[in-house]
């Protein structure tokens, strides 16, 4: 997995499933909240997402009053999201 970041985007190629895939993408947002409230996140081609990553984005959004709009390119993926009910709270849309 590589993450790559622009502004308030953040790229992650590669597909996610590690425990060092999720602290990589945790530093990453973390930085990036100090100066941004609405972020996206663009996931390329990961088929899954870990629990724990949802689980981050879910504090994100709810407790820390972020914005995420996740831009999702897999199917799988974003039928996942729809089944964890997740797709209004993540803004989550198939690009």
């Amino acid at each position: 997995m590589e993450i790559s970041t622009k502004a308030n985007i953040v790229t992650i190629t590669g597909n996610i499933k590690s425990v060092n895939d999720y602290q990589n993408i945790k530093k990453t947002i973390d930085a990036m909240i100090d100066t941004h409230q609405n972020i996206i996140i663009e996931i390329k081609d990961s088929i899954s997402i870990t629990s724990s990553i949802i689980g981050y984005f879910t504090k994100l959004v709810q407790k820390d009053g972020i914005v995420l709009n996740v831009k999702v390119g897999d199917t799988s993926l974003v039928e996942l999201f729809n089944d964890l009910n997740l797709v209004s709270l993540f803004q989550v849309r198939k690009v």
